[in-house]
């Protein structure tokens, strides 16, 4: 079975009302086969504390069409109760928090290519993002 790496994100959100602006981009990302989300659940704790969160099932029924065009074709499985209880031992009150986890499809057959040449990964890394910004701005001066 070919497989492209895996990533998982954690996005914080102020409040606990999750208004969908992300999803866009998450549906293009889906619909071009950039990628393939696995895994996908919200946490939150609110102003007094009470923690809580809701997997694809309950993010559609809450939601509705915001997430229809994901609903379905996500396995699940990969994130659960201990993430969940991770997740919400950080949060502030009166916040919320997204994990996705998605694989990168695009990558699958690079991936199989080196697997079938022998090669070995030997690391793999992301660079954050505001490091990147820095550099190039620091490269085109």
């Amino acid at each position: 079975m070919d497989i492209g790496p895996v990533d998982v994100l954690e996005v914080a959100f102020p409040g606990n009302e999750f208004n969908g602006a992300i999803l866009p981009a998450l549906e293009q990302l889906i619909s071009s086969g950039t990628i393939r989300v696995l895994d996908l659940l919200f946490a939150y704790r609110t102003a007094d504390g009470e923690v809580g969160s809701l997997e694809l099932a309950g993010i559609t029924e809450k939601y509705g069409p915001l997430f229809t065009s994901i609903d379905g074709d996500v396995p699940g499985g990969l994130l659960d109760a201990e993430d969940v209880a991770e997740l919400t031992d950080v949060l502030e009150p009166n916040s919320s928090i997204a994990v996705i986890c998605w694989e990168n499809t695009w990558a699958a057959p690079f991936v199989s290519a080196l697997e079938g040449s022998g090669a070995v990964v030997l690391d793999q890394a992301r660079v954050p993002r505001e490091a990147v910004l820095a550099a190039l701005s620091g490269a085109e001066s």
